[in-house]
């Protein structure tokens, strides 16, 4: 097990802006803005003292329906996080999430251990199933089998740091005294593991280090840990302890003005403290924080007013 949460504590963080400009997530200044904004982003969250900046992972958006609201653009992980990790010095660096279907387990493994030996142990890799069965089509991958090979995945990589050569034989996976370096200098990789569902939750307490959530309501909460240290201790885990993340409506500190894209979480530092608070009382301690803004100073400005007055009520 790799904590990134210590006992007792919280951490808040946001997926970056720019690097998707799918259009259930983006502002309107996002279409015009690029890399000079998303290190601008990277380094004001550093300075707000958040503890966490993520990237979405998608690499070839089908012109179907059902993806007809993503959009193309969607900025690689790896290259992203490896970018802003050198021009910010402290805040970790998530994939949120990688599809590991994607890429054999071996590059994922190559991937994020170059990327923690680059960053200074600073890189989760955050991981999912993936949804968008066009995708995994024009990728030749077979869309029915992503859980089988998320699975199968996961135990390949947490294996591939454990010693100078490694085995790993497995239904989809095979190969013996294989070397992957560098690797993370801690040794080991946090791992979270995203969904919205049972199926999800039940990967993490066999698999995971966390859990990264995809909009579940705080109500849901109770159920989520439940079967994460259920699935923990039927994998002989019992006792585990998880970095539970939580994500918040869409917020604006202050007042928010009228023509503000839709915000739920809305006013002042108290109110907002006293929600997160509340998200704390049913078991989050990972805080995955998203801002409105109509434009990219103001966006600045939020993060700004997080750590200048939300942060130091929590």
């Amino acid at each position: 097990m790799t904590n990134v949460v210590a006992e007792g504590e919280a951490i808040y963080g946001i997926q970056l802006p720019v690097q998707t400009l799918t259009r259930t997530l983006v502002d309107p200044w996002e279409d015009d803005a690029g890399p000079s904004e998303l290190v601008a982003v990277a380094q004001a969250a550093e300075a707000a003292g958040l503890d966490f900046i993520g990237v979405c992972d998608h690499v070839a958006i089908p012109d179907d329906d059902y993806a007809a609201h993503m959009g193309t653009t969607w900025y690689d992980p790896v290259a992203t996080l490896a970018w802003l990790g050198a021009m910010t010095e402290k805040i970790r660096l998530l994939s949120v999430v990688w599809v590991a279907a994607y890429r054999h387990p071996l590059v994922t493994a190559s991937a994020f251990g170059t990327l923690s030996q680059l960053t200074g142990d600073r890189t989760i890799l955050g991981v999912g199933a993936g949804h968008v069965e066009g995708e995994f089509a024009a990728l030749g991958i077979e869309f029915s089998q992503r859980g089988a090979i998320l699975d199968e995945c996961l135990d390949a990589v947490r294996g591939a740091f454990a010693s100078r050569h490694v085995t790993h034989r497995g239904d989809l996976f095979d190969y013996a005294e294989v070397g992957i370096a560098p690797g993370p200098p801690s040794g080991e990789l946090p791992i979270w593991i995203g969904g919205s569902g049972p199926a999800a939750w039940r990967r993490v307490g066999r698999r995971g280090d966390g859990y990264i959530p995809m909009g579940n309501p705080r109500d849901q909460y109770p159920e989520i840990i439940d079967t994460i240290h259920k699935s923990a201790t039927e994998a002989g885990r019992e006792g585990a302890a998880f970095d539970i993340g939580i994500m918040p409506p869409w917020g604006y500190i202050g007042d928010p003005p009228e023509d503000l894209p839709p915000a739920w979480l809305t006013g002042s530092a108290d109110r907002i403290a006293e929600s997160l608070r509340a998200d704390r009382q049913v078991g989050a301690n990972v805080f995955h924080l998203k801002f409105r803004s109509r434009t990219f100073n103001e966006y600045l400005d939020q993060l700004a007013a997080f750590g200048e007055e939300v942060r130091p009520l929590l």
